[in-house]
């Protein structure tokens, strides 16, 4: 297959004969502009990857639902837009302050050592309940103090991949710990 192909005569000829290679084929022709749609709407190098990523694979997952109707940029484009506009709207309405400040805000009778202690115990139960994987990565970021690139190497993965699911395991760790503390 050229790469002269529409995009259209790619996803039909390899969506369900060779996926990887016609994922391959639209990531190499549209990454570049879907990550700057991202960023021009966050404003963030890192989270604009992190969207990227995001809606490639949410692209992907769904490629069997595109029904062309429009070309396929078209249906990409507006799943990017929908999909930061969706990512941005819930990062305004969830703006939590970080677990220390609601701790402090929460219990102001507590002695600073004993706050202290409190989170140090919040945090080791809530690292029992990460999933091994969420576990190792947090580990080898903030014990052993491994950069990402390190961990990247480790993995075999890219550093952009390390950063995000070094993301999504920190929001885990912060759901675990706020809904722990509400309890108890």
């Amino acid at each position: 297959m050229t790469t002269l192909c529409t995009d259209e005569e790619v996803i039909l000829q390899l969506f369900t004969s060779e996926p990887r290679q016609c994922f391959d084929m639209l990531y190499k022709r549209y990454f570049n502009k879907v990550y700057r749609r991202c960023l021009s709407m966050t404003r963030n190098h890192e989270l604009a990857q992190d969207f990227t990523h995001d809606i490639f694979l949410k692209v992907f997952s769904k490629l069997d639902a595109f029904q062309q109707r429009s070309s396929f940029s078209t249906w990409l484009y507006a799943i990017s837009y929908n999909y930061c506009s969706d990512q941005l709207r819930l990062a305004k309405r969830l703006q939590v302050d970080s677990l220390d400040n609601l701790l402090k805000q929460e219990v102001p009778a507590l002695e600073a050592n004993q706050l202290e202690d409190e989170l140090v115990q919040l945090v080791r139960q809530a690292m029992q309940t990460l999933s091994a994987k969420d576990r190792a990565l947090l580990q080898l970021k903030y014990e052993d103090g491994l950069t990402v690139e390190e961990i990247a190497r480790l993995y075999s993965i890219k550093g952009c991949a390390v950063k995000m699911r070094l993301r999504r395991s920190r929001e885990r760790m912060h759901q675990i710990c706020t809904r722990e503390y509400a309890y108890s």
